[in-house]
This record gives structure tokens, C-alpha cells and sequence, in this order.
């Protein structure tokens, strides 16, 4: 009989401490990039497809209806990266470009 009192007031020991609460950690992530975005106003008769050219690499943003305006958030860069702007027509026949941009909140941009 002693000897089960003594199991049962381990087993009760070790569940208690299996049970007691862990020590967390909290820090603050890294801080949230500023909102970069593009205001594209379209002035053609025909949709374009807009892209930020980075590094060699065009990254797609959207594409804008005929005759309207856009802002177009641009994710994953920060204020002040240098970029080209590159709006092309739907049919492929013509091409606008801006170069050397330097990204901002909500930087304007008229096609043509």
C-alpha cells in the first residue's frame, strides 16, 4: 500500500511539473516598410500592363484600364529604391518607360 501512495505522489509530481508554464519570449518584429505605391493615369484609348524593373527583372504590378487612374502598390521595396517604370499596351505595339525613379508614397505617372 506504501508503495503505491509513493507512485501515485510521483506520477501526481511529474504531471505537475509537465504542466507548469514555459517561459515566452515577446520581442517587436521589424518595423513595416513605408506604403510604396504608383499612380498610374492612363490616358490611351487601350489597357496597359504596368511593371517596376528592378536589378534586370520586370516584377508586374497590374494592369490599367483605357482611360483611368490607378494606384498601384508596389510590395517589397522601400522609399527611395531607383527603378524603372514600364507601362506596355495590351497588343504588345507600344511601350513606355521612365527611368532612374526613385520610389516614393504615391508617385505619379501619366501614359503617355
Amino acid at each position: 500500500m506504501r508503495a503505491l501512495v509513493m507512485s501515485l505522489a510521483l506520477v501526481m509530481a511529474m504531471s505537475a511539473s509537465a504542466c507548469a508554464g514555459r517561459q515566452v519570449e515577446v520581442t517587436t518584429g521589424p518595423q513595416p516598410a513605408a506604403d510604396i505605391s504608383i499612380r498610374l493615369t492612363n490616358n490611351l484609348s487601350q489597357a496597359v500592363n504596368v511593371y517596376v524593373t528592378t536589378g534586370g527583372s520586370d516584377i508586374f504590378l497590374k494592369q490599367v484600364a483605357a482611360n483611368s487612374v490607378e494606384v498601384l502598390p508596389v510590395a517589397g521595396m522601400s522609399a527611395g529604391t531607383t527603378v524603372t517604370l514600364k507601362a506596355r499596351t495590351v497588343d504588345g505595339t507600344r511601350t513606355y518607360t521612365r527611368d532612374n525613379i526613385y520610389l516614393s508614397s504615391n508617385y505619379e505617372w501619366r501614359v503617355p
